[in-house]
């Protein structure tokens, strides 16, 4: 080979070498452009997230804040019902004793136990209806005739400015202590009932001032009160009665036995008197 051809042969190799170079390079510089595109998405992959968490982070600093200030309205809210002499559960009442959450004028609560689990209440704190042995009601949950019932003579005068009111406060007080032989204990379905000439009979005696006339009246309107107060838990109906030989139609008040008395309960299996066994009524004529 003369020197001529060994050159032209060394030309043609490093201009192959040349080629295959540049090929290498254009792949690296693909590899190059594709890996900054991928770390192009990456960065905007990483702005969108962290995008996502500020705005999560702000979410739930709102949520803290008001997740703060629910705990602190059941706080309120639980102190009050103790305040008013209610029960609570034990497991309603912790995580806010644990919090420090609870505002009461009382430095200790107390932890007490039922039938039916544990609860807690202001230090020998009763129930509102004197049940120790069932869940307890607050005030506000009573029916207006329980909470009417629940005051003594003078705060019942202040607070109830019609006579049939406190009337009909002072025959649920009855009812409650089982006192003054008004109700009568009923059947089929019917879990007490109170004639109007009962009434009236007991509303002549308790007042003593009253005549017969006026005493019927007055049943009558207690009558009224006492569906009103109840939240028509009881009703009335008209009774055919007979008295001195002569038939006439009486009013009676009604408790249904499947009534929904706030923290009254009757077993079924209870035993009843029939109403044939009820006490007479007195020849009262009502409406």
């Amino acid at each position: 080979m003369t020197d001529r051809e060994s050159l032209e042969a060394r030309v043609a190799a490093l201009e192959a070498t040349v080629e295959q170079q540049a090929a290498r390079i254009d792949d690296l510089e693909a590899d190059l452009e594709a890996e900054r595109q991928a770390r192009e998405a990456a960065e905007t992959r990483v702005d969108d997230l962290e995008a996502t968490v500020e705005r999560q982070d702000a979410l739930l600093d709102a949520l803290r804040k008001r997740m703060k200030t629910s705990r602190g309205m059941i706080g309120e809210l639980q102190s009050r019902e103790l305040e008013k002499g209610a029960h609570l559960r034990w497991a309603h009442v912790k995580p806010t004793l644990d919090d420090d959450l609870l505002d009461l004028h009382e430095d200790t609560v107390e932890r007490i136990s039922k039938d039916d689990g544990e609860y807690i209440r202001l230090p020998a704190e009763a129930d509102p209806l004197d049940h120790d042995d069932g869940v307890a009601l607050a005030h506000g949950d009573l029916l207006p005739i329980q909470q009417l019932a629940q005051l003594d003579e003078k705060t019942l005068q202040s607070v109830a400015d019609a006579r049939p009111d406190r009337l009909a406060a002072q025959i649920w007080q009855a009812r409650q202590e089982n006192t003054g032989d008004l109700w009568n204990d009923g059947c089929n379905g019917v879990r007490e009932f109170l004639d109007a000439g009962e009434l009236a009979t007991w509303i002549r005696i308790q007042e003593g001032d009253v005549s017969r006339d006026y005493a019927t009246k007055l049943a009558r309107r207690t009558i009224d009160a006492l569906l009103d107060l109840s939240n028509h838990r009881l009703y009335d109906e008209l009774r055919s009665r007979r008295a001195d030989g002569l038939q006439y139609k009486e009013r009676r008040v009604v408790l249904p036995a499947d009534a929904e008395i706030p923290g009254e309960s009757r077993s079924k299996s209870e035993p009843v008197e029939s109403e044939e066994s009820a006490p007479a009524t007195a020849g009262v004529t009502g409406d």
